[in-house]
């Protein structure tokens, strides 16, 4: 009996072991289809191994500066062997102090996780699970684009992980992920991390900034360092300790970057980032059409451009001091708005919008009571303040004293006449400086307004197109029309110097007579008579070339247009590259067609430099991840500039010029010469104050709706246009030398400090002769109101004949010309006469 209970106990185990085997058997081979299925999509090595983590681009002014960063995810990719040796021992020290001795997958750390999420679900069900990943798994994760705790995911992630282990050394691996992983701040990264946080480069990180940065990846937003502060220093000194552990550093050096405060900065911020937003806005649409999406959020760009920062600012500041001015001309708009009542007046004030982007020092206050000599204020702190009677004088209802808008309330004679209790308004703080003729005192403030009125700057190298400063509006953050490249408007008599250079090619001279008299022209279907009028609304006679130029006399310049013919005009017009299409009508001679701030001032520079025509430029260079060099504005070869070394016995390199010529050097500098006359005499006058050899033009458009103005020297040029994006009128005497020149002024002052002070380069071909500037006839050098005036060889006045016989000749040839060759221009002049009247 117990030798049939013995075999029936052994055969019952051997059909249990048999049965575990099958079992084992069945299971292994359920797990390995499992294993199968879920990886089978996954990538094999040789994608692995040319996996290429996105990367941002990177923008960079002319003088170095970083100015913007575009990108889906901010990373700055560094080897492995650039990353310093503390970064890499802190993220070994918290993430995975194994890893260079495991084989992908840390099977006892993954065994410690999975206890330690028992006991935390025990605690609290909702609590995350801990996964025990090494860094070759949280590698893999990117991989697998997901980061959830399924059981599939975690299978997948073990083997490719293991494929990773086969098909990257260790440093590669690690390189992986201290460019890849995402800390927090907009940075993927420890590169873009150290600069988002501290702004600083890897090498240039402390201890106790590495240790931070190491403390990251465990959940940012636990660890940020201004809300979370207390949780980021535990986190950080607990990283720290593990690098004690771990022998990277001692006891000492830990407590002393334990002791260190978290100071996080803000990077991208301030003046200088604010004054380039129109610019890098204008890089990335140019980059974003030549390379596409991808490349400009992910292909790891550099892109250096032609931006001067210390110009930018200047330029920035001009436009808004000039907007702002133009803007308290014409009165006070009224308050932001007004409170009903004053319970909690400090809250109630917090709780009202500001406008965004508001100039340095402008504060938001409500008036809290009004005097007859002040209106006390009190601001959001609690602080008080008034704003003085003779800082409100200029705050009358508003208008533009123009037929069309009613003119300015009238004068402030009580602070009542202004505000009144409970407005919300914008206010500085005085400075003596401000009203030198009043005693400022301590908590003086004067009452300031955001304008309506906008406007644009541009400022270009003549001789290489290089932008160097770009404003587009007064404020990127309230408009992001750039108006210094979208806007197309009327120029008005900003395009006269190109109507003036297309008369001396043919055959006139800068003493050439022309009549200003009254003209009239037959009309159109809508008018019957085309009457153009000077902006003075007087007629001076018989004048030079040069007066008309630099006095911008328009009826001049319409019976000079009838004479010549539009043809050469608007040839000229689309040569400079001002227009596309330029109607040959009379009224295009006054500047009637649209075009842009950049155009404009691209078709001047081709006058500054000689007659070649160069498209102004934003971009230098563009390298790509590798640093190859991909895009190159300037591609002119040139011999001799590689070399190693150099020495003043050696002659410099010849470049060749860059540019197509568009104008003979000598008619260019004719031109540029009478507008050195327009500064000195005429409608440029705002630059003489600058004291250094400067030329430039005005240009107004019909009832003051566009003011512009070009001021140069002879290496830098700046244009500016101001007028309502809507066209409005500006206001009756709101001319582009009373609006737009200030500005340039304003701009030139500073920068040209910069620069030397020398002439205008006068070329090879120009003949120099003394003449009358007033009448045009030969003169000599000394007497009053004598000038050496630039000629075609050969066409000066000689003495013995007068001016006026001399251009009766010259006029004839012209005349004779036209009439040769002139494309039909001579029929084609009806206009509306709202285009032609009062451009000037």
């Amino acid at each position: 009996m117990k030798l049939l209970t013995w075999k029936n106990a052994q055969r019952t185990a051997v059909w249990g072991g048999g049965t575990a085997v099958v079992l084992a058997v069945v299971g292994f081979i359920a797990a390995a289809v499992y294993v199968v299925r879920v990886t089978e999509d996954l990538p094999e090595y040789q994608q692995l191994a040319e996996y290429t983590p996105p990367i941002m681009s990177r923008v960079h002014a002319g003088d170095g500066l970083l100015i913007a960063e575009y990108a889906r995810e901010h990373r700055v990719f560094v080897p492995i062997e650039n990353i310093p040796p503390v970064v890499l021992e802190a993220y070994l020290s918290a993430e995975d102090k194994n890893f260079y001795t495991h084989g992908g997958v840390d099977y006892l750390g993954m065994v410690r996780g999975g206890i330690r999420s028992i006991i935390d679900r025990m605690r609290n069900p909702n609590a995350p699970l801990q996964s025990g990943s090494t860094i070759t798994q949280q590698v893999a994760k990117n991989f697998l684009f997901t980061s959830d705790q399924a059981i599939e995911r975690k299978v997948r992630e073990i083997v490719i992980a293991r494929r990773m282990e086969r098909a990257f050394t260790k440093d590669q691996i690690l390189e992986l992920y201290l460019n890849e992983i995402y800390l927090g701040n907009r940075a993927y990264g420890v590169a873009a991390a150290a600069l988002n946080y501290f702004d600083k480069s890897l090498d240039e990180l402390e201890l106790h900034e590495a240790a931070y940065l190491a403390a990251l990846p465990k959940g940012p937003n636990n660890y940020h360092p201004t809300r979370r502060t207390a949780n980021a220093i535990g986190r950080r000194n607990w990283v720290l300790g593990r690098m004690v552990a771990n022998g990277y550093i001692s006891q000492a050096e830990a407590d002393n970057a334990g002791a260190m405060p978290l100071e996080a900065v803000d990077r991208l911020e301030g003046d200088t980032y604010l004054a380039a937003e129109y610019f890098v806005e204008q890089v990335r649409r140019e980059v974003f059409s030549r390379y596409g999406e991808d490349e400009l959020y992910e292909g790891g760009l550099s892109i250096r451009t032609t931006l001067d920062t210390s110009m930018q600012l200047t330029a920035r500041r001009a436009l808004r001091d000039g907007l702002e001015a133009y803007d308290r001309r014409h009165g006070y708009r009224g308050p932001l708005e007004t409170l009903e009542g004053f319970d909690d007046w400090p809250a109630q004030l917090a709780e009202v919008d500001a406008p965004r982007d508001l100039d340095e020092g402008w504060r938001k206050a409500v008036v809290l009571e009004v005097t007859e000599g002040q209106a006390d204020l009190g601001f959001e702190d609690g602080e008080r303040g008034r704003v003085p009677l003779y800082a409100l004088e200029w705050a009358r209802a508003f208008g533009r004293d123009d037929e069309t808008f009613p003119e300015r309330g009238p004068v402030v004679r009580r602070a009542g006449d202004v505000l009144e209790l409970g407005d919300v308004v914008l206010v500085e703080a005085l400075s003596a400086e401000d009203y030198p003729d009043e005693t400022v005192e301590a908590g003086d403030f004067g009452l300031r307004q955001v304008p309506e009125v906008n406007g644009g700057i541009v400022a270009i190298d003549p001789f290489t197109g290089r932008v160097l400063s770009m404003v587009g509006g007064y404020s990127f953050t309230q408009s992001q029309f750039n108006r210094a490249i979208q806007a197309r408007r009327q120029p008005g008599s900003a395009f006269k110097p190109f109507v003036y250079a297309a008369a001396l090619d043919n055959d006139y001279t800068p003493v050439s007579i022309i009549l200003d008299a009254p003209f009239v022209a037959s009309g159109d279907s809508e008018m019957r008579f085309y009457r153009p009028q000077n902006y003075s609304e007087v007629f001076y006679g018989p004048s030079t070339l040069r007066r008309g130029l630099e006095l911008s006399r328009n009826v001049m310049t319409v019976r000079l247009a009838q004479e010549l013919g539009m043809g050469p005009i608007t040839r000229y017009g689309e040569r400079f590259g001002i227009y596309d299409d330029l109607e040959p009508t009379l009224a295009m001679s006054l500047g009637a067609g649209e075009t842009t701030l950049v155009d404009l001032i691209g078709a001047y520079a081709a006058l500054v430099n000689g007659g070649r025509l160069i498209e102004p430029s934003i971009v230098d260079r563009v390298q790509d991840r590798a640093g190859r060099t991909i895009y190159l504005s300037d591609s002119r070869d040139c011999a001799g500039c590689d070399v190693q070394d150099w020495s003043l016995d050696v002659s410099e390199p010849d470049l060749p010029a860059m540019g197509e010529e568009v104008i003979s050097p000598v008619t260019a500098y004719q031109v540029v010469h009478m507008l050195e006359g327009a500064v000195q005499r005429g409608t440029g006058t705002a630059l003489r104050a600058l004291g250094r050899p400067m030329a430039g033009k005005t240009g107004t458009t019909n009832d003051f709706r566009d003011a512009w103005f070009v001021g140069f020297s002879p290496d830098l040029i700046v244009a500016v246009y101001v007028g309502y994006d809507t066209p409005l009128p500006l206001g009756s005497g709101e001319a582009g030398g009373r609006v737009a020149a200030p500005i340039a002024r304003d701009f030139l002052g500073p920068v040209l400090t910069n620069y030397a002070v020398a002439p205008f380069r006068v070329p090879d071909g120009v003949s120099l002769a003394p003449i009358d500037r007033e009448t045009g006839a030969p003169g000599i050098i000394g007497r009053p109101g004598v000038i050496l005036e630039a000629f075609q060889p050969g066409t000066e006045p000689q003495r013995g004949a007068t001016a006026e016989e001399e251009t009766l000749s010259f006029g004839a040839l012209a005349l004779g010309a036209r009439r040769q060759d002139n494309d039909g221009d001579e029929d084609d002049e009806d206009e509306d006469e709202e285009s032609l009247d009062g451009l000037y």
